[in-house]
C-alpha cells in the first residue's frame, strides 16, 4: 500500500496553498477589486479547495478555516501580490494601466503549480483515509479545480475547468496516477514527486502549444 510522511503531504498542500492564493490575488488585482477584496480572492483561491475535499472525506472544521498555517499561507500570498503591485503595473501606459498581459500568464502557470501539487495531495489524503479508488481520484480532482472555479466565480467569469482548457484533465491524471501506483505498491517518492511534475508538464505544455478540449460543433459549422 502507498503510504507516504505527513510532511511530505503538508509540504504538497503548502506550495498549492501559496501558487493558488497568489493566482487568486493576481486576478483579484486585475479586476481591480480593493485590499480587501484581493486577500479574500487569496484566501478563497488557496484554501477552497481543501476545503472542499475536507467536506467530501467528512474531515470537519476544513483544514482551511482551522489550521493557522494554512490561512496565514493563504494570506501571506496575498501580501506578496500587494508588494508586487509596482512590479505590475506599466508607468509608459496612460494611467499607469496594469499588465494584464502579464498577470494572466502568470496566473496560468501559478494554476499549474497549484494542480500538479492538489490533485496528488487530495489523492493522498482520501488514500489516507482508506476512501475507495473512485473517491480518491474525485477528490483529488476537486482539490485541484475547486480553489479556482470559486475565484473565477467570484469575479463573474466562467470557470476555466469548464472552457476548452485543457485544465481538469491533468488533475484527473495525476490522481490516477496516485491510485494505480497504491495498487502496483510503487515508491512512494516516485510516484509524489513523478506525478506532481507530470501534471504540471503536461498543464504547461497545453498553455505553451495552446491545446484545448475539442466542443461540439454549433449547427451550421463546417467539419
Amino acid at each position: 500500500m502507498l503510504t507516504a510522511p505527513a510532511d511530505v503531504r503538508l509540504a504538497l498542500d503548502l506550495v498549492g496553498i501559496f501558487a493558488f492564493a497568489i493566482s487568486g490575488g493576481l486576478v483579484g488585482l486585475r479586476t481591480r477589486l480593493d485590499l480587501f477584496g484581493v486577500a479574500v480572492l487569496a484566501w478563497v483561491t488557496g484554501l477552497g479547495g481543501g476545503i472542499m475535499r475536507d467536506v467530501l472525506l467528512g474531515q470537519t472544521p476544513p483544514a482551511g478555516i482551522s489550521n493557522p498555517v494554512f490561512v496565514v499561507t493563504a494570506l501571506a500570498a496575498g501580501l506578496v501580490v500587494l508588494a508586487a503591485h509596482p512590479v505590475l503595473v506599466d508607468p509608459t501606459r496612460p494611467r499607469a494601466r496594469l499588465r494584464t498581459g502579464l498577470i494572466s500568464r502568470a496566473v496560468k502557470y501559478l494554476d499549474a503549480v497549484g494542480l500538479g501539487v492538489f490533485s496528488v495531495s487530495g489523492a493522498m489524503l482520501a488514500l489516507s483515509l482508506d476512501a475507495p479508488a473512485l473517491a480518491r481520484v474525485v477528490v483529488g480532482v476537486v482539490t485541484a479545480v475547486g480553489g479556482g472555479m470559486l475565484r473565477d466565480v467570484l469575479v463573474g467569469q466562467v470557470p476555466e475547468v469548464l472552457r476548452r482548457e485543457v485544465y481538469a484533465v491533468p488533475a484527473l491524471l495525476g490522481a490516477t496516477a496516485v491510485v494505480v501506483a497504491e495498487r502496483l505498491d510503487a515508491p512512494t517518492s516516485l510516484v509524489v514527486w513523478g506525478a506532481v511534475l507530470g501534471v504540471i508538464a503536461v498543464r504547461v505544455s497545453a498553455i505553451v502549444l495552446d491545446l484545448h478540449v475539442p466542443t461540439p460543433q454549433k449547427a451550421g459549422d463546417r467539419p
